[in-house]
C-alpha cells in the first residue's frame, strides 16, 4: 500500500472524530467506564486487528483510557489501511 500525503491524512481524519496525526501515526485516546471495560476494549481491538493482520500500538493510559495508534511500517507512514481500520475501531462498543 502507498503512503498517504499529509493532505490526504488530514482530509481523512475529518471523518474520524477524535483521531489526530502525530509523530508519523494516527492516534486516538478512547475513554471507557471502568477497568473491566478498558480490558474488554483492548481485547476486542486485539481480536479485530488480528483478523485484519494489522496491529496497532496501544497504551493503557489510566484505568479508563486507552491510546491507540496506527501506521504502516512497511510503507513508512500512514496508508489507506490505517484510515480504514481506525474507522472500524469506532464501531467497537466501549
Amino acid at each position: 500500500m502507498e503512503k498517504l500525503t499529509d493532505e490526504q491524512i488530514q482530509a481523512a481524519l475529518k471523518e474520524l472524530p477524535g483521531w489526530s496525526y502525530e509523530e508519523g501515526s494516527i492516534k486516538k485516546t478512547f475513554k471507557t467506564q471502568n477497568y473491566p471495560a478498558t480490558m474488554g476494549f483492548v481485547a476486542a481491538i486485539g481480536g479485530f486487528c488480528q483478523k485484519r493482520n494489522h496491529h496497532p500500538d496501544y497504551v493503557i493510559m489510566k484505568y479508563k483510557e486507552v491510546e491507540v495508534s496506527f501506521s504502516t511500517h512497511s510503507a513508512g507512514g500512514i496508508t489507506q489501511n490505517d484510515i480504514e481500520i481506525a474507522g472500524d475501531l469506532e464501531k467497537i462498543p466501549i
